[in-house]
């Protein structure tokens, strides 16, 4: 029997895999008749580390606005694809864990599509890689994309 997936999420954070797993993620949506979730989950304490902890509410308003606003235009390159049902989101966290656990509980999410990783390898090996972990991790389904790393 060919399992049908009702609730897909798709995070991407903006690298090279964006692209491949947000195709990927529209053509499982589709094929299922299905709602989509796009996610950016934005690690508060990478803002903390890169700026001595004086980050202004200010730049992170701008960022999160930054962000929602290439979460539309996903959004909208979902649509035009034909995917009728898709919402995006901005969470702040360890992508591991809100990844792989909170935010499928929290959406009822069956399936998790992303990409091989984000990271170069110097930054797999110090941070670990965040596909890695969600495909160990998850209570749900994971499809890893692979992404062309040239």
């Amino acid at each position: 029997m060919l399992q049908q997936y009702k609730n897909i999420l798709a995070p991407v954070d903006g690298s090279k895999a964006t692209e491949p797993v947000l195709e990927k993620a529209i053509e499982v949506a589709k094929r299922n008749e299905t709602h989509l979730d796009i996610l950016n989950v934005l690690e508060v304490n990478q803002f903390s580390d890169s700026y001595g902890g004086a980050v202004s509410g200010d730049v992170i308003y701008r960022l999160v606005e930054d962000v929602q606003n290439r979460l539309e235009a996903l959004k909208k390159q979902a649509e035009d694809a034909g995917v009728k049902d898709v919402d995006i989101h901005v969470r702040f966290g360890n992508p591991k864990p809100v990844i792989s656990r909170e935010f499928p509980h929290d959406h009822g999410n069956e399936l998790i599509v992303m990409g091989t990783t984000g990271l170069n390898a110097v930054e797999r090996l110090m941070v670990g890689s965040v596909t890695n972990y969600v495909s160990r991790n998850a209570d749900v389904d994971v499809l890893i994309v692979k992404v062309n790393q040239k």
